[in-house]
């Protein structure tokens, strides 16, 4: 979808958001790969505190996003910011048609928690949990990278942009 269309789409600051969106270089992965990609992030400001949510979704081997997210949740840690940012990406794939999808998240615990690495102790986050178990049973395959901080930048500049609103 061109920018234009998804900027139509959107509403509110999600449009402003997609109006920001830099020119990306392709990620070297992308390439390799038919699924598209999901970058999320979530951003809370104190521990609780102020939250909000960004995913970024992109089709295999295109620059221009399919979807974009950028929205203030309320009062969040930030775990479960995480968690509802990845949630609302996916939740953007599914709306999209997206059967196989890269998810790219700068959060270990999440990634870790999502393959079933790491249980899932703190009670916030278990029925977060169990929304990300019913919404990947409908793709057909999913796969989660760990990624540094950098390598998902455009998702954490869309859920401060959120915060700054």
């Amino acid at each position: 979808m061109p920018p234009e269309a998804l900027r139509r789409r959107a509403g509110g600051g999600t449009a402003r958001a997609a109006a920001a969106l830099p020119a990306l270089p392709p990620d070297p992965g992308d390439a390799v790969t038919a699924a598209h990609v999901l970058h999320a992030d979530g951003a809370a400001r104190g521990n609780p505190g102020p939250a909000a949510i960004g995913a970024v979704l992109f089709a295999p081997g295109r620059l221009e996003p399919v979807a974009v997210v950028s929205e203030a949740i309320g009062r969040a840690t930030n775990n479960e910011a995480e968690y509802r940012a990845l949630l609302a990406g996916l939740e953007a794939a599914r709306s999209a048609g997206v059967t196989d999808l890269v998810v790219r998240l700068d959060s270990e615990l999440l990634v870790r928690q999502a393959t079933g690495q790491y249980r899932v102790k703190a009670p916030g986050l278990k029925p977060l949990f169990e929304q990300l178990r019913a919404l990947l049973s409908g793709f057909g395959s999913v796969r989660f990278e760990h990624v540094p901080r950098e390598r998902n930048a455009l998702a954490d500049d869309l859920a401060n942009a959120a915060l700054d609103r």
